[in-house]
């Protein structure tokens, strides 16, 4: 290559599952060991057999090959408000939604229709690290939180106000918390979105595992407010939710005027997001509550298993934070970071797991677990691969 690009993108670390995956490139199959991959949160089931079905019969249809509005099909979006309803109690309308290309799309979208370069973003450690990946390429200056072990990961909301500056334009949460698994609490949500309003800022809350926390419970009640929109900015995916990860189907939800303007960013980026997605979350959400259930509570009980397994005496590795898809987890290297913890784990004992580091600066003693790719079956024979772990 013989011209220059970006100093903003030079700067930025690499992709950190293709990173760990590259590692294992020359690794032969062991059939007497095989490898266990705790590094990608994708769920290991398919989507529901009647959502695919339903999909098949409509591909003769030329409509399902064609652009759809950018912000999504009326009914597809009306859909999904009446979900918000179900699931939050919300005050929602279809203009208040765009739908996108994933959440991470979701996530570009808001800020950079939020944000100019040079302002700054709030961001909680341990970060989901696509997050200051995309704020360190688009010139916004992520603000770090400080991880909070006795807290569990739970975001502080005073020591968040220390952090707002002029420049400041929002505070991002991820709950339930990637990498650590954690469930915010609503109170605390309440009180960040508190913190917004007063501010005059911004709380964008991605909610990409929402429906995966323990006992169904309601996340928070913000969206009972009907003037909502004031101070939140929402992320969705429906991909962890309906088993459709490749199809990439997100939403944003926001005011109205905020849609309108990300509606531009929209247009230049993705146009909208396919009509086949579409559909697929339009059944999801009008059909699959039951069965979104039934892999709540067997993602539950991976959970609840890999824990009870993996805290009991003598493991070299200690369980800091945890949650239905995500373990938190301190190595036992005194001297080593957990690039090299990982890097051992997958030469070593054949499971592949992402290092603390890439969630943010100051956490290289850490690994996140995901547990989308284990069976319960697989999970005491996993644990065990880390008990005998020699430093």
């Amino acid at each position: 290559m013989k011209f220059p690009i970006s100093d903003q993108i030079r700067s930025v670390q690499c992709a950190p599952i293709s990173e760990v995956k590259s590692w294992l490139a020359h690794r032969e199959p062991d059939p007497e060991r095989p490898l266990v991959d705790l590094c990608q949160a994708v769920p290991d089931y398919p989507p529901a057999r009647q959502l695919t079905d339903y999909l098949a019969a409509l591909l003769d249809d030329p409509l399902v090959s064609k652009y759809s509005p950018d912000e999504g099909l009326p009914e597809v979006r009306e859909g999904v408000c009446a979900r918000y309803g179900r699931v939050y109690g919300a005050a929602m309308n279809p203009d208040q939604l765009c739908l996108t290309i994933g959440a991470s799309q979701a996530f570009w979208l808001a800020m950079v229709t939020l944000c100019r370069a040079g302002d700054e973003v709030i961001v909680p450690l341990p970060a989901y690290f696509d997050h200051p990946m995309a704020l360190d390429i688009l010139g916004i200056r992520p603000v770090y939180l400080p991880f909070d072990e006795e807290r569990g990961g739970v975001p502080d909301p005073v020591a968040v106000e220390r952090l707002i500056t002029p420049r400041t334009r929002a505070i991002l949460l991820v709950t339930p918390s990637n990498p650590t698994g954690v469930v915010t609490p609503p109170e605390t949500i309440q009180e960040l979105h508190g913190l917004a309003r007063r501010r005059g800022i911004a709380l964008v809350l991605d909610e990409t595992y929402a429906d995966f926390i323990p006992g169904g419970e309601r996340p928070h009640d913000l969206f009972q407010d009907p003037r909502w929109g004031d101070h939140l900015i929402h992320l969705m995916s429906f991909g962890k939710t309906y088993a459709l990860t490749g199809y990439r189907a997100g939403c944003l939800a926001a005011s109205k005027e905020f849609i309108g303007h990300a509606l531009k960013a929209q247009d230049t980026m993705a146009v909208c997001q396919p009509r086949i997605t579409q559909h697929a979350v339009l059944y999801g959400v009008s059909h699959l509550d039951g069965w979104v259930e039934e892999n709540r509570l067997m993602m539950t009980r991976r959970h609840d298993l890999f824990r009870s397994l993996f805290t009991r005496p003598g493991n070299p590795f200690s369980l800091v934070a945890s949650g239905t898809f995500f373990a938190w987890v301190r190595h036992p290297l005194q001297e080593g970071t957990g690039r090299e913890a990982a890097r051992r784990l997958a030469v070593e004992a054949g499971i592949i797991c992402l290092p603390g580091e890439v969630f943010g600066p100051g956490l290289e003693s850490y690994l996140r677990l995901a547990f989308g790719n284990i069976r319960d079956e697989a999970i005491p024979g996993a644990v065990e691969r880390f008990r005998s772990f020699a430093p």
